[in-house]
């Protein structure tokens, strides 16, 4: 019996020992990288709401509520993030913006609780967050697992059953260093395709996880993919925008790109060398030389979007901060395209408009906004003032499947009623005088007309003793003069300008008085405006000016060419 003892405990320390053998290198503890790995897996998830707090390593606890570029949000769901990035996304031209309403609570990392009162220490926290801490999204443990526990001997001493990735990081998060662990394998993981990997050893799922890491692409582009798309093929301008629709300009042009560097353009057989880099911050810098129109493209161009069909560029001035952008496609540029945006954006941007209508659900608003004047920029943006309120936006326009788009985005804070406004519009007819727009939305369709009267004033044909009267009734001075869209205002500083009812002027800066003539008629429905003045100051005169606007305190005067496009436009602002 003795004997048989022995040999039957030899045996179990023996077997026991060599289970232990086995099982040693598929244990790991709190100092594992394996276990380092499947923390930051299975971590409170901080990257998708980035937008609001900027922290990878913390979310915010909904609901919360932010003024984005101007406009409140109450951000209930994790979906409604995405309205914010509808604003954000809604005008490439303008800064985006971001308010938050404190106080706020985040959920750091490992699932605790903070409150934040202000944005100095938001940022503070935010600064605390290490890329190598942040969480590994890019695939998913299939729960539930199991983990086998074991003492320092490597003795089995327990098992653990897992259900979610809280309960997976509060595990791995409390091990000790005299903790080891191994997980129940076969398990399943999830990748960021959708697709499913089953695992059975340690490492296996390092390598997996290490992998996903890698192959992460944090930069807005795939610079090798981008380089390869760039150089294969041949490009067309798809769209170009300085100001105006340029796209035109480019008809006819073939775009190369070689791997060295080196560029050309080739229209009717005649070659353009240039060169081209990718520069810091994924810019894309092009350089043609001084021909026009390819000397327009050399800029260091912002790389928006990019794939081996088109290539969405944007290039933002230091002198004035308005924004150029520039489209590459691979379908040829016939040219043809660009005559009715840039008649509207010519027409929008010059002179003032109110709004003579806005219908929403039927219901008349027109009222909330019978005290603004709107004036919309060349830049983009655009603002409406009354004597009580100012109130900033952005405005685009463009051509969507060959219909005209006028999108509207002001700020909301001071006024809400500026909401009303913020819309993606179609344009139904817009002339210089009237721009009309309508929008179909689940309710119905909403009505917004600008006119260049205030709502409830003027009507009826045009009336050239009603501009008369105001000529006539004070001094003014040459708030703007563009001549062929060169700004020659100061060519008037200092002058003021009095008109009589004998059809004289005479204007005079102090020391000179210069003297002429002025004359308003009617052609159907269009007032004209001629008037002739001696030297220095007769760069302005002798034109058929058509009066596109005129209030008590300021007239808008303005030529066109043959195309109907504006060439000269002269403000008189009274004193």
């Amino acid at each position: 019996m003795l004997v048989f003892l022995g040999v039957f405990i030899f045996s179990c320390q023996k077997e026991e020992e060599e289970h232990i053998d086995e099982t040693e290198e598929e244990t790991i503890n709190s100092n594992s990288q394996l276990t380092d790995l499947l923390l930051r897996t299975s971590q409170n998830p901080g990257a998708y709401d980035d937008i609001i707090d900027g922290n990878s390593c913390a979310s915010v606890i909904l609901p919360v509520t932010v003024i984005a570029n101007g406009q409140q949000v109450t951000v209930n769901t994790p979906e409604d993030i995405n309205i914010i990035k509808d604003i954000f996304n809604l005008f490439p031209n303008d800064t985006d913006t971001l308010e938050i309403m404190f106080p706020i609570s985040l959920e750091l990392f490992d699932y605790t609780q903070v409150t934040i009162t202000n944005q100095t220490d938001l940022d503070a926290l935010a600064a605390t967050c290490d890329i190598a801490d942040a969480e590994i999204g890019c695939l998913n443990i299939v729960y539930p697992i199991s983990f086998f526990t074991y003492n320092t001997d490597q003795q089995q001493t327990g098992t653990v059953t897992i259900t979610n990735d809280w309960e997976l990081f509060d595990f791995l998060h409390r091990l000790g260093p005299d903790d080891f662990i191994s997980i129940d394998f076969p398990i399943t993981v999830q990748l960021e395709d959708g697709s499913s990997v089953e695992v059975n050893t340690n490492q296996q799922l390092q390598a997996l996880i290490v992998d996903c890491v890698a192959n992460t692409n944090e930069d807005p582009i795939d610079i090798s993919q981008f380089e390869e798309d760039l150089t294969t093929g041949i490009w067309y301008v798809d769209y170009f925008f300085d100001d105006y629709d340029e796209t035109d300009n480019y008809a006819g042009y073939e775009f190369t790109f070689a791997l060295d560097g080196t560029a050309q353009s080739v229209k009717s057989g005649v070659v353009i060398s240039g060169t081209w880099a990718l520069v810091e911050n994924f810019k894309l810098d092009l350089f043609f030389g001084s021909s026009v129109p390819l000397n327009e493209l050399d800029e260091d161009w912002e790389i928006i979007e990019a794939n081996a069909e088109f290539i969405k560029l944007k290039h933002i001035s230091g002198s004035d901060g308005s924004i150029d952008y520039l489209t590459f496609g691979r379908e040829p540029n016939t040219g043809g395209t660009n005559t009715e945006l840039n008649l509207f954006i010519e027409n929008l941007i010059t002179g003032s408009w109110y709004v003579n209508l806005l219908e929403e659900y039927g219901v008349d608003h027109t009222a909330n906004f019978n005290e603004f004047e709107f004036t919309f920029f060349g830049n983009g943006s655009a603002t409406a003032v009354s004597n009580n309120d100012t109130v900033n936006g952005y405005w685009t326009a463009q051509m969507d499947s060959g219909n005209l788009d006028f999108i509207l985005n002001f700020e909301t804070t001071t006024n809400g009623d500026f909401g009303e406004l913020n819309d993606n519009w179609d344009v139904l007819e817009a002339t210089q005088t009237i721009i009309r727009l309508s929008d179909v939305s689940g309710g119905g369709t909403d009505y917004l007309t600008f006119g260049r009267e205030p709502n409830g004033g003027g009507g009826g044909g045009p009336d050239p003793q009603e501009l008369r009267d105001i000529l006539i009734s004070g001094t003014w001075y040459v708030e703007k003069f563009l001549d062929d869209g060169d700004d020659e205002t100061a060519d008037f500083n200092g002058y003021d300008f009095n008109f009589y009812n004998n059809e004289t002027v005479y204007a005079t800066n102090g020391t000179e008085n210069v003297y002429g003539i002025w004359v308003v008629t009617v052609t159907g429905q269009e007032l004209n405006f001629e008037f002739d003045m001696d030297s220095p100051i007769n760069r302005a005169d002798d034109q058929n000016y058509k009066a596109l606007q005129y209030v008590p305190t300021r007239v808008t005067f303005i030529t066109r060419n043959s195309q109907g496009e504006i060439e000269d436009t002269l403000i008189f602002r009274k004193n």
